[in-house]
């Protein structure tokens, strides 16, 4: 399946994710996930099951409390883990099994989402809806290999190529700002398949089974329903 690119050219879909964590321990749980192609985006939270580093807390601005996420204090709406990747799945079938790109996933994100995908038994169903990994970190490395560049931290790259600050470690802004990152750096298609994966290749740390039982299967206070939480047209980061 082909479709318009955010450069308006017609390529293979490229859905654009990130996640924001509790950490980045081995074991560290996801709190937010955030998807883009083109004008589509999703962003989604979830309440997660240990405690927020401090680390963590301070440059994501979130934290939780008596069972419900705050960001920068305010509250915001959470659904259960399980209901998330659903919604992330339906998202990129929506797209064609289009070939999933971010900073730094093969590392970090992509471990993350591997385990919270075996963890609630959506692992086959994720795979069967994407055409592939990418990480964008490499092949940034290689585009700009010869430019000198002091850092590839998507931040850095996103400063000095397009003279833009926006708000790193939020994943929705950071997803938005990869997408157009990516086609300023338009890697070549042989680039991008030097740096692709599958997500059985990412090596997994699974977690231990913590008291409560398995977060997916169950509503936290002041949670809702996927269906409110969707938009239609609208780690090293």
């Amino acid at each position: 399946m082909e479709a318009s690119g955010a450069d308006g050219s017609s390529q293979q879909p490229i859905v654009f994710f990130d996640l924001e964590t509790t950490g980045l321990g081995p074991t560290c749980d996801l709190v937010q996930l955030a998807a883009v192609n083109g004008d589509r985006s999703l962003n989604l939270y979830t309440v997660p099951r240990c405690r927020m580093e401090p680390g963590a807390a301070r440059v994501t601005g979130l934290r939780v409390r008596r069972h419900k996420l705050y960001l920068h204090r305010r509250a915001v709406p959470t659904s259960p883990l399980r209901e998330v990747l659903l919604c992330f799945i339906a998202f990129l079938r929506a797209l064609g099994r289009p070939l999933l790109a971010g900073h730094n996933i093969r590392r970090f994100d992509c471990r993350v989402l591997a385990r919270a995908l075996d963890e609630t038994g959506l692992r086959t169903q994720f795979e069967a809806s994407v055409a592939g990994c990418v990480d964008t970190l490499p092949v940034a490395r290689e585009v700009l290999k010869d430019c000198g560049m002091r850092s590839f931290k998507q931040e850095y790259l996103v400063k000095e190529l397009m003279g833009v600050d926006y708000k790193a470690h939020n994943a929705l802004e950071d997803v938005r700002s990869l997408q157009t990152l990516y086609y300023v750096l338009q890697p070549k298609p042989e680039v991008v398949a030097r740096y692709a994966f599958s997500l059985s290749d990412v090596q997994v740390v699974a977690k231990e089974e913590l008291t409560g039982g398995p977060k997916g299967k169950r509503l936290l206070p002041g949670q809702r329903l996927l269906w409110q939480h969707l938009e239609q047209p609208e780690k090293e980061h």
